[in-house]
């Protein structure tokens, strides 16, 4: 194989990977709701590429678990189940209760800082009230506790979850009370964090997840499931 075989096109792989950011955050924000059909020539209307983009993001969201593919339907966004939430939930508070554990001993006042600026990003949002700018800086939050962390492996099975759980995210926070209550259990746990406090830290990340899991868990057991198909 010559060396050029190798070669990767970066235009092109930037280009699809700004095709999975848009599907992503519009999945994340609502605009495509669980169950919606995702139709690849409306969707390179609406993103203005072509269908070889659309097609490699569409591929790259299933494995994602965010959209799955039916024979003759074509993709559609995922939809979770009240079993399947009730796991995701229970899996993430342990890793995230690590993460903030690990970060207490061993992250740096560099990572502490960075922290402490994105839950400052966070809690303006939560003030504004703008759906998209919440989602972007909540993950920033999350990238900064797995950084901290400093755990490869773990950070990557995160991802994973947090790719799933963005289709509940939305549920969680936005209802009433809520972003107040999450601003606050974010700020104590970046609290326990500098206090290098890792029991505190660990319990602070596990009650915040038990939290968000307590008000989407009762959203979906009072909602009926969007058709799959």
């Amino acid at each position: 194989m010559d060396d050029t075989d190798l070669q990767i096109p970066r235009k092109n792989a930037t280009l699809r990977y700004m095709v999975e950011e848009k599907l992503r955050k519009a999945i994340a924000t609502g605009r495509f709701k669980p169950g919606e059909r995702l139709i690849e020539r409306e969707l390179c209307e609406l993103i203005g590429v072509g269908r070889t983009s659309v097609r490699e993001a569409l591929r790259q969201l299933e494995a994602e678990g965010l959209i799955r593919s039916y024979p003759h339907r074509g993709p559609v966004v995922s939809t979770i189940s009240l079993a399947e939430a009730e796991q995701l939930y229970k899996i993430r508070g342990l890793l995230e209760g690590f993460c903030g554990a690990e970060f207490a001993r061993n992250g740096t006042e560099a990572q502490i800082a960075t922290l402490e600026a994105a839950v400052a990003d966070f809690a303006q949002a939560a003030t504004a009230g703008n759906r998209e700018r919440l989602i972007d800086t909540k993950t920033a939050v999350y990238a900064c506790l797995m950084k901290g962390a400093g755990n490869t492996f773990v950070e990557q099975m995160l991802t994973s979850l947090h790719n799933r759980v963005t289709l509940l995210r939305v549920i969680s926070m936005t209802q009433e009370g809520r972003l107040p209550e999450s601003v606050a259990e974010i700020r104590e746990i970046l609290a326990a964090i500098r206090a290098r406090d890792s029991d505190r830290a660990q319990a602070a990340c596990i009650r915040h997840i038990e939290e968000a899991a307590r008000i989407a868990l009762a959203c979906l057991r009072v909602q009926p499931a969007p058709a799959a198909v």
